[in-house]
């Protein structure tokens, strides 16, 4: 068993730079099914991007990976694509699913396997596909995988989640991305991450706009070929770091982030007694 041996006692002082945000590059990454030529920057090397990587692959987009940069080059110009994503790629990660969106939106139909394999109520999706079907899909469950398919293409529709998932969210936004017609999301997620995948969507072409609790998509008829994307940072990360700081930190210095994302929690560090000030490099 592995364990963490800490010696306390000690005044944290220093800098250091935040990685990307995982839980933002990841529906990126399902989302470059939809584009052409891509690059994404500030990319975390984190397993579950690998897996991502590995499921795009197989799927038939070519990558390539620069770990010393951190950034990966996508292109999706093979003819011979497979719109399944297996048990195997899938079991380890969640964030799988989110390929149903774009391979329906683009291919038309879609062979997703159930995250973890497991049961529909158990780690449910119920809301993936509750959109999915409002704009227009056929989906079955059968033996651990969904099966979803739209002919005719999928349709612009108004759909309002009867909770609030980040996931979710961003499915509908993919499936919507090029659906005919307009595409009203009520009661969504409006995390930072979900606002970086819109910002991407729209560098690729779209049309998309975010008004309170609702996201506003209209239909996407030409998509640009070569784009790059800077990936957010992993706000969880920068909590991390910037709560030990306030606790049993000297002077810290937090680079490659953006401080208004979190200004809430800043505005209660210094309520608390913190001195933080806010610059620019």
């Amino acid at each position: 068993m592995q364990k963490l041996l800490i010696n306390g006692k000690k005044e944290l002082f220093g800098k250091i730079s935040i990685s990307g945000s995982k839980n933002a590059t990841l529906p990126i990454l399902a989302a470059t099914i939809l584009s052409g030529r891509v690059q994404l920057t500030n990319i975390p090397l984190v397993r579950d991007i690998f897996t991502m990587v590995e499921l795009l692959k197989f799927i038939g987009l070519k990558i390539n990976i620069s770990k010393k940069k951190n950034l990966i080059e996508i292109k999706n110009i093979n003819k011979n694509i497979k719109t399944l994503a297996p048990y195997k790629l899938v079991k380890t990660m969640r964030a799988g699913v989110l390929v149903l969106g774009p391979l329906l939106a683009r291919y038309k139909k879609a062979k997703i396997s159930l995250p973890g394999g497991c049961a529909i109520g158990t780690r449910p999706v119920n809301l993936h596909l509750f959109a999915l079907k409002k704009l227009g899909a056929k989906i079955k469950i059968k033996n651990g995988y969904i099966i979803a398919e739209a002919k005719n293409g999928l349709v612009g529709a108004n759909i309002t989640f009867p909770s609030i998932s980040v996931g979710a969210t961003e499915n509908a936004l993919l499936a919507a991305f090029n659906a005919n017609g307009k595409t009203i999301l009520s009661n969504c997620a409006i995390e930072p991450e979900v606002k970086d995948l819109i910002k991407f969507l729209n560098s690729l072409g779209g049309k998309i706009k975010i008004i309170g609790r609702k996201i506003l998509i209209n239909e996407c008829k030409k998509i640009k070929k070569n784009i790059t994307h800077k990936v957010i940072f992993d706000r969880i990360e920068l909590g991390t770091y910037i709560i030990a700081a306030a606790l049993v930190g000297k002077k810290i210095i937090i680079n490659k982030i953006n401080p208004k994302i979190i200004q809430n929690e800043i505005n209660i560090l210094k309520k608390n007694g913190s001195k933080i000030k806010n610059s620019k490099i």
